[in-house]
């Protein structure tokens, strides 16, 4: 028995171009997780304000 690739289906039978794409998709996110980010110029300092909900910017707050 083969291995399962990983986000497949349980218990469904795939076929060689499906298990083909996900284990080329499984590929892709180890390769895109091993690059480091780059360093954001001239950001928001502290929490990011998309996922907590206002920015601040020289001590006055804008919530959106």
């Amino acid at each position: 028995m083969t291995s399962v690739p990983e986000n497949a289906a349980p218990g469904k039978e795939l076929s060689p171009a499906a298990r083909r794409a996900l284990e080329e998709a499984a590929e892709r996110r180890k390769a895109e997780a091993a690059q480091p980010m780059e360093k954001e110029l001239s950001g928001p300092k502290g929490p990011e304000p998309t996922r907590f909900g206002d920015w601040e910017r020289k001590g006055i707050i804008s919530d959106f």
